[in-house]
């Protein structure tokens, strides 16, 4: 029985093919959202990109600020505002503006940037991304706390008394940091009492990556007389389930293979790219779920072992599938996963089957009650017609 109740979300790059208006893509992944809101999904992320001509969406606050109104309970995060990418004060005060845009509804989540061409585009040396973004880290999520910093980077920032006019509506806002296959996650997510936004969960390797980063972060938290919560641990992975597993497939590969196209285009020099896999292969291996409820199920399990009680499913969409297979999906997550793996049938599965095992002796008791009022209507009906007989 889980100690933590798992949610579902929906984690958004996006992905959208080159020759698709994005006027429209953006609208439907903001449909999307309101569509994630609607059925109970608890969480959705969106991403940040400016280069490669697929993943469009170059603010993650912008669509948030969208979403907010178009959504009600739903929580939106940054997934993720890439730190090395912008001015730390600049970055806190947008985090600070769509938390009250959204009345309390905005997560802070942070990463160094994933494209090496965004990094080009202005001059940033992606390998100094990791520590940039760890410095980041400290500046925002003490300018969101309402402090004024005077501090200086070289070649990044200089600020001078700076601060937020104003704060997050919420005084607990979020924070999560991106976690792929470097212990770089584990440790900065234990730093600053964070999150973990596990983003290659269950990509090869993104298993035992997911659990020795888990690890790293319990340890260094521990260091510091502190405990890292799991139900702050967001697992990303690709699921796109139907009624079977041949139905999942057929709605999946021709957009799969359009996908394709991307990650050809981005990594296909090297061996360990996705790019050299087909679908079979990434199901076979349980990199991916194109399947079944029961198949998504299996790979939450899986997940599990790695780091139990893990908060928060997300899927990863990629704009595989048409819009109404991915909501039928989606729905059938919430209506089917989600249950089994948070038992939360036990109870009507156990009152069904008391009423199974009584049900002779139940059946018993209304027959005989049955049995009892038909002779006692039989013994008194005679009185009761002569009664009735007099009364005129």
């Amino acid at each position: 029985m889980r100690k933590v109740k798992l949610r579902a979300g929906v984690f958004l790059a996006p992905f959208h093919p080159l020759d698709e208006s994005p006027t429209l893509a953006l609208e439907r992944d903001l449909e999307l959202a309101r569509y994630a809101d609607e059925i109970g999904f608890e969480e959705f992320w969106f991403g940040e990109h400016h280069s490669g001509g697929y993943e469009i969406s170059a603010s993650p606050e912008l669509m948030i600020a969208a979403a907010a109104q178009r959504t009600k309970r739903i929580k939106l995060g940054t997934g993720v505002a890439s730190l090395p990418y912008h001015n730390p004060l600049m970055t806190a005060n947008r985090i600070a503006q769509i938390d009250q845009l959204s009345f309390g509804r905005a997560i802070f989540g942070a990463g160094p940037g994933l494209l090496v061409s965004d990094a080009h585009m202005i001059g940033l040396d992606a390998k100094e991304s990791r520590d940039k973004l760890d410095v980041g880290l400290s500046v925002v999520t003490r300018l969101l706390r309402g402090e004024w910093i005077t501090e200086h980077y070289e070649g990044w920032y200089d600020l001078r008394d700076a601060h937020c006019q104003i704060l997050p509506y919420q005084r607990d806002l979020e924070v999560c940091v991106a976690s792929t296959f470097s212990p770089n996650g584990g440790t900065l997510a234990a730093k600053y009492s964070a999150g973990m936004l596990c983003l290659a969960s269950t990509v090869m390797g993104g298993f035992d990556a997911l659990s020795t980063n888990w690890k790293i972060a319990c340890e260094a938290a521990a260091r510091d007389g502190r405990s890292m919560d799991p139900s702050g641990i967001r697992c990303a992975t690709d699921i796109h389930v139907a009624e079977t597993r041949d139905k999942a497939m057929d709605q999946v590969r021709e957009g799969y293979e359009r996908y394709l196209l991307y990650i050809k285009n981005q990594s296909e020099q090297l061996k360990e790219s996705p790019a050299h896999k087909t679908l079979e292969e990434l199901i076979e291996t349980h990199q991916i779920v194109v399947g079944t409820p029961d198949d998504a199920i299996e790979q939450v399990r899986r997940l599990e072992l790695k780091v139990p009680d893990f908060g928060c499913l997300l899927v990863l969409d990629k704009n595989w599938a048409d819009t109404a297979d991915k909501k039928r999906s989606m729905e059938m997550i919430g209506r089917y996963v989600l249950p089994a793996i948070n038992g939360e049938n036990r109870l009507r599965q156990e009152s069904f089957d008391w009423a199974r095992a009584n049900r002779d002796g139940f059946i018993e008791t209304i027959t005989s009650a049955t049995k009892r009022a038909f002779e006692k209507h039989a013994a008194t009906a005679p009185q009761q017609v002569e009664a009735a007989v007099a009364s005129r």
